[in-house]
């Protein structure tokens, strides 16, 4: 292997028996506290917060050396997705009437249809999700899953 590696046999014997630098002891010391300043704050902090709570509890670092062994260990934030209103209520555009007034008892098939349109994103986009179900049957009779790219073709279940 010392040949591979173009190294002498007791360079190599040397290297591996060395002990371990101060700085690499350091390393890992603070990112042990890293670890543990980030799972308190339910691994919702970022380096900037763990930065600073690691300078309020007295230790001394850098900022980009918290974020290189945080990006060594793969130590993310979890980030809050932001609520976004997807319905405008306060419109003038016609509003259909409501017919079943909540009477969801049917006495034969094929009388009363309802229908409910929902959109999940996706990595490639949104995905549009519609179904119609007969009330009487309590199934659902037709789905129509599209992409937002795709073009108009049904997809029956």
């Amino acid at each position: 292997m010392c040949r591979v590696l173009v190294v002498s046999r007791s360079g190599y014997y040397e290297w591996k028996d060395r002990p371990e630098s101060a700085r690499a002891s350091a390393n890992k010391r603070l990112l042990e506290r890293i670890k543990t300043v980030h799972k308190e704050s339910r691994e919702t902090y970022g380096v900037d917060r763990v930065h600073g709570q690691l300078i309020a509890e007295g230790e001394s670092c850098n900022k980009k050396r918290v974020a290189r062994l945080m990006k060594g260990a793969e130590i993310r934030s979890k980030r809050r997705k932001k609520y976004k209103a997807t319905t405008d209520s306060k419109h003038n555009h016609p509003v259909a009437e409501n017919l079943l007034d909540r009477d969801f008892s049917v006495e034969t098939p094929d009388q009363v249809w309802v229908s409910d349109i929902t959109y999940i994103p996706t990595e490639e986009g949104w995905l549009y999700l519609a179904a119609v179900k007969d009330l009487f049957q309590k199934k659902i009779g037709l789905v129509d899953g599209r992409a937002d790219h795709e073009g108009t073709g049904d997809q029956r279940a």
